[in-house]
């Protein structure tokens, strides 16, 4: 059987769940079987990570950002069509919310065969106007009536795609991110003398991108609470985003400079991990964030927001704490608690680590895909897709 055509399109090779995922995704996938392709954004920090994958041709697309334009946005659909009408393309997959909407119009206009979307937290949220969200909510519906599948990696994900109308339910498919539980294996207390933490000082860490949705802020106020009760306390923000300057402004505030350690995007997550007494996350609104199986991997406790499909991995006092958003009093309870027990920090963080079976494995992750696509491909030959 001749090779299959298969196209990625994501908005931006940024760090970040949905990149990485997908990433993992291409590298595993049997180039025996496919001839990969990639379309994405020109700007990334993760396109040499792109480039270095045997076997995947890459497109940047000049057209192709984050942000609404609407011209660019036209250019970067005729862009996506072209591109899958001069490489024949039998499998169009795409990943983000934008050009999941662009990429599923191309692919449909070219008549692909077939057309995959996963959804990595839907476009649309409480914290929208009721404007924006319903619009972001009718464009997901149109776009479902010529999706095959829907992929989601939470059950979270499928519930609300259903209840606001988005498909049947036999549309969707749950497949989990898949993790390299040995990558997240090591001890690397080095990593605290290189960010000036000294050896018996606990700490405190998140890993998300700066912006509103995880919101930030809520975790420098969280550290001002729990540094108020435990002194000897280092407080770790991994990334970089739009807010960044805002906390800076707030750590000056509250006079925690020396407390708060912002490291900026990093590309040894596991090492910093490694370090970290107690994993938090202060989302509003989530799917099912990688940063929270990368901290069970690494046997830590996690006390996060009880928002999209967090509750399906944490466990209430046993894998980690669920908090209401924006509680930050109550966060810092739970926090202090697992701080001075640290008999309880290492017996959740194991339970966590214990928890994640082999739907997280990157290599069920793949294999999963991998069948959907020929199962799918066997169906639409056959006359009996969806």
């Amino acid at each position: 059987m001749p090779k299959i055509n298969l196209l990625y399109v994501i908005t931006k090779l940024e760090l970040g769940g949905a990149q990485k995922h997908l990433l993992d995704l291409i590298t595993h996938l049997d180039k025996k079987r496919y001839n990969v392709f990639l379309l994405t954004a020109s700007k990334g920090l993760l396109i040499p990570d792109a480039l270095s994958i045997e076997g995947l041709t890459l497109k940047c697309s000049s057209f192709l950002e984050r942000p609404i334009n609407p011209l660019k946005d036209v250019l970067a659909l005729i862009e996506i069509y072209r591109f899958i009408k001069r490489n024949k393309i039998d499998i169009v997959h795409t990943h983000s919310s934008k050009v999941g909407i662009l990429g599923r119009l191309a692919a449909k206009l070219a008549k692909t065969r077939l057309i995959l979307h996963t959804v990595h937290g839907w476009s649309f949220n409480n914290h929208q106007s009721f404007f924006c969200r319903n619009f972001y909510i009718c464009l997901e519906r149109f776009c479902a009536q010529f999706t095959d599948k829907l992929i989601v990696v939470s059950r979270h994900d499928k519930q609300k795609g259903l209840e606001n109308h988005i498909g049947e339910a036999d549309r969707y498919i749950l497949i989990r991110y898949g993790i390299n539980s040995l990558e997240f294996s090591l001890k690397d207390q080095n990593i605290k003398k290189e960010l000036g933490i000294d050896t018996n000082d606990l700490v405190v860490g998140m890993v998300s991108c700066l912006k509103p949705q995880k919101s930030p802020l809520d975790f420098i106020k969280l550290a001002c609470l729990i540094y108020q009760n435990l002194p000897h306390i280092k407080f770790v923000l991994v990334g970089d985003g739009i807010l960044r300057p805002e906390i800076e402004r707030l750590i000056y505030k509250l006079n925690l400079e020396k407390q708060i350690i912002l490291t900026g995007w990093r590309r040894d997550i596991p090492r910093i991990l490694s370090i970290f007494d107690v994993f938090v996350l202060t989302s509003l609104w989530e799917g099912l964030p990688v940063s929270i199986l990368e901290a069970m991997a690494s046997a830590k406790p996690v006390v996060a927001t009880h928002t999209g499909g967090i509750s399906e991995v944490i466990s209430e006092a046993k894998t980690g704490f669920l908090v209401q958003r924006h509680h930050i009093n109550k966060m810092a309870e739970k926090i202090i608690s697992l701080l001075k027990d640290e008999n309880l920090r290492k017996q959740i963080g194991q339970n966590a680590k214990d928890s994640l079976d082999s739907d997280y494995r990157i290599e069920n992750m793949v294999g999963y895909t991998d069948n959907l696509y020929w199962d799918l491909i066997s169906k639409k030959e056959t006359g009996y897709a969806n």
